[in-house]
């Protein structure tokens, strides 16, 4: 054994030099190979330039890309597939190393849906009617059930899919499966008018014909299931209903979409339905609705030179119109009939003047139907902005707004004679939580119901679908998403231990912190600022970040913005910013001139010759983020759709550096043209809005804010994402020709792209799709700002 404990001697001749060891060494051992290089960026697709010169008044210019619009021409129409495509791919290879993200975010935003895929359940006469998603359908099946045997329904699941186990009754019946009607229309189902016969015999409704991008007519018997043999009429954009169930009036539109004639169709007789009404001048539409106590169908006719309201007596329909109201100029005209007097809601001109707001009027009905004499309901107060009202036989309810702040109120009807004061009234408040955004009144069909249903929306809150008792002071909330306990409340019938319910009063309103509303706030901020801008106006800016991200002046921001038709901006509560704002970001919504909210004068003062406006208090809106130090000064994005493309786009021609990206879905880009030359019919609000293109004031005030037309040179852009769709409804050609054009005039930067992404028609109507885009544009932002 001591040779194995002695050090081992190796031969001399097999002993090798240091020099030697290293040389084998060397020539054994191989480097490891040198990464290889990153791959080139993907190149941005060209399309081909097709030089138009065209010319107006005192200008003219070229269009490069006009080919992209000619939808009558085949060769164009291919180029145009092959180009879409290209941009695809284009869009793909930048986001591909975006993939795990786009996963993480898609998980994320679907596992915050609602399990509960049912509407709330109305009731109206012996039914309850709601919608349902079964499992595994895209969409969603009406159904109703009677009250009778079902005091105690709770939601769609109880008992399962409307089985009774303890009675072995089935108590659901499904009136209309939209999965079946997405057979019958090219797998494509969207309806855009439904209405329930006052009788509960009937369902009339209008389905999107894609082939013929038009809405179809479809009446239905509710107690067979079968569909009536008429009417089966195309291009139908109106219904109304008649002689309690036994007649359907209802407004067709020419070929350019214009509801240009009133039909009268009697359910099950044979004959040919009657037309009561042709309007031949091309600037004139019609519109119908009925009254809520179905006494009578309104006719309103409107252009920009006047507006009309007619009414019908529903009993005897062929009997004919009778004008009830005159207005110079386009306004918006709402009647309602209430033991009988007609309540006319409108912001139309007093005394040959433009009105800041909206007013109730109400005359006693002439025994003959002839004109009626107009008074106004409430005293003339600049602390009454009346946004909205709802009638029920006993109650008139009132939607109020007071500097920024929302309120519902409710009155007992029949009101005082002559004109009344609010105060004096005795109104009683409705309880609402804070910061409250919007308030939209429910369906409320069941005129003789004391319950009416409104939804409160909240920048910090889910929305909220609640039931308010008029005659007792109590309330419910039938529906809300419960973010902390990811479930949705669904509730109806008999007060549920899980319910959020309470007593409002008939003095003053209840404190909000009284209320157990499902609000955020504990993790989310919601601020409202007021911004300066020009002209000296000051811009309201609401702004919502989480309280967990503390550090100021690092933080990414997204800025909303809408600012056309005197709409609300959408600043609801959506769970896919969520992903957003729990990575720190600040999201934060411009209330621009030419939006809605704050009156006439603030949308007048945003729109047509003056649409220079909103872009510039969107801009200030921008600098007031990045200057307070709320939002990281490289890391600004912007948010527009449709219109609100139009107001982003144009900020971004003016300030390119002050964002770092955007994002436009169906954007409007191109409005030199397409309001010149349309290819899709326009509206006489469309122009009111934008600028007739005839007249040469507006159209150098078109000139000056299209966004296509006034794209800088040599500049370095944001990163921009544009969402476009491939239905010929949203304008793709827009999309195309601008992203095109800006890839030609600015510089060039592969790390900030300009991208085109096409979405399919059923995103909006399915969930998943719709969490998938939504995981698109979060991750874009979160790559281009934030990375």
């Amino acid at each position: 054994m001591r040779h194995l404990l002695n050090t081992h001697r190796c031969h001399p001749l097999l002993r090798l030099s240091k020099a030697a060891v290293a040389s084998l060494h060397s020539s054994r051992y191989k480097a490891p190979r040198p990464p290889p290089p990153p791959p080139d960026p993907p190149k941005p697709p060209r399309p081909p330039r097709k030089p138009e010169t065209l010319a107006l008044h005192d200008a003219t210019w070229e269009d490069p890309y006009s080919w992209m619009s000619k939808l009558n021409d085949k060769v164009a129409m291919r180029h145009m597939d092959v180009h879409m495509e290209q941009e695809e791919k284009y869009t793909e290879a930048f986001m591909s190393d975006t993939d795990k993200l786009q996963s993480k975010l898609q998980s994320e935003m679907a596992s915050r849906l609602s399990f509960e895929l049912s509407t709330p359940p109305f009731r109206w006469g012996p039914w309850l009617y709601y919608r349902r998603v079964e499992e595994g359908k895209q969409y969603p099946v009406l159904c109703r059930r009677l009250v009778s045997l079902n005091e105690e329904f709770i939601s769609h699941k109880s008992p399962s899919a409307g089985f009774d186990f303890t009675s072995g009754k089935r108590i659901e019946q499904k009136l209309i499966d939209y999965n079946q009607e997405a057979e019958r229309f090219g797998g494509y189902a969207y309806e855009e008018l439904s209405e329930v016969s006052p009788d509960h015999q009937f369902f009339a409704y209008t389905m999107y014909d894609k082939d013929n991008d038009f809405f179809k007519l479809t009446v239905r018997n509710l107690n067979s299931g079968s569909l009536c043999s008429k009417p089966q009429a195309e291009r139908v954009s109106g219904l109304a209903w008649a002689k309690d169930g036994k007649a359907l009036l209802y407004v067709v539109t020419d070929q350019n979409k214009r509801p240009c004639r009133l039909y009268c169709s009697m359910i099950g007789s044979t004959e040919e339905d009657v037309l009561l009404l042709q309007e031949l001048d091309d600037n004139v539409h019609i519109n119908i609705r009925h009254t809520k106590d179905f006494q009578f169908v309104t006719v309103n006719t409107f252009s920009v030179a006047s507006s009309k309201v007619f009414l019908i007596n529903a009993a005897d329909p062929l009997s004919g119109m009778t004008l009830v109201w005159e207005s110079k100029g386009l306004c918006h005209c709402i009647v309602e009939h209430h033991k009988g007097y007609l309540f006319l809601f409108t912001d139309a001109t007093k005394d040959g003047k433009p009105v800041e707001n909206h007013y109730l009027l109400r005359s006693l009905i002439n025994p003959s139907y002839g004109p009626a004499t107009w008074e106004n309901v409430f005293v003339d107060d600049e602390d009454l902005v009346i946004e909205d009202v709802d009638f029920s036989d006993k109650y008139l309810v009132l939607i109020l707004r007071n500097d920024g702040n929302y309120r519902i109120c409710s009155l007992t009807l029949p009101l005082g004679k002559g004109q009344i004061h609010l105060k004096e009234a005795s109104p009683c408040f409705l309880p609402l939580p804070n910061f409250v955004s919007q308030i939209s009144p429910g369906s409320n069909y069941d005129y003789s119901s004391t319950t009416m249903r409104f939804t409160i929306s909240s920048p910090v809150m889910p929305d909220a679908v609640v039931d308010y008792d008029l005659s007792n002071g109590m309330w419910n909330i039938i529906q809300q998403q419960n973010l902390l306990h990811e479930r949705t409340r669904i509730l109806y019938g008999t007060v549920s231990s899980g319910s959020i319910h309470g007593k409002f009063s008939s003095m003053a309103e209840v404190k909000s912190e009284d209320n157990p509303w499902n609000e955020l706030s504990e993790f989310y901020a919601c601020e409202r600022h007021e911004v300066p801008s020009c002209n000296g106006v000051v811009v309201p800016l609401t702004i919502v970040y989480s309280h967990a991200s503390k550090k100021e002046n690092l933080k990414p921001g997204l800025l909303h913005g809408h600012g056309a038709y005197g709409e609300l901006l959408d600043k609801r509560w959506r769970s896919e910013l969520k992903s957003l704002l729990d990575r720190g970001w600040v999201v934060a919504y411009a209330d621009v001139r030419g939006s809605g909210g704050r009156g006439r004068s603030w949308h007048h003062d945003g729109r047509n010759r003056k649409k220079q406006n909103s872009i510039e208090d969107y801009i200030a809106c921008a600098r007031f983020l990045i200057d307070k130090k709320m939002v990281h000064g490289k890391k600004l994005a912007g948010w527009g759709y449709s219109a609100g493309g139009l107001l982003v786009a144009s900020a971004i021609n003016k300030c390119p550096d002050l964002f770092r990206a955007a994002v436009l879905k169906v954007p409007f880009l191109d409005a030199t043209n397409t309001l010149l030359c349309p290819i899709l019919p326009l509206t006489a609000s469309d122009y009111e809005e934008f600028g007739y293109p005839g007249d040469i004031e507006d159209f150098r005030a078109i000139r000056e804010y299209s966004p296509y037309d006034n794209i800088p040179n040599d500049v370095s852009f944001p990163g921009i994402l544009v969402i476009s769709s491939f239905s010929t409804r949203f304008g793709v050609w827009e999309a195309a020709k601008w992203v095109a054009r800006v890839r030609e005039s600015t510089i060039y930067d592969p790390e900030r792209p300009i991208l085109l992404n096409l979405t399919t028609d059923i995103v909006e109507e399915n969930r998943y799709l719709h969490c998938k885009e939504s995981a698109l544009e979060t991750a874009f932002l979160i790559k281009l700002v934030d990375s």
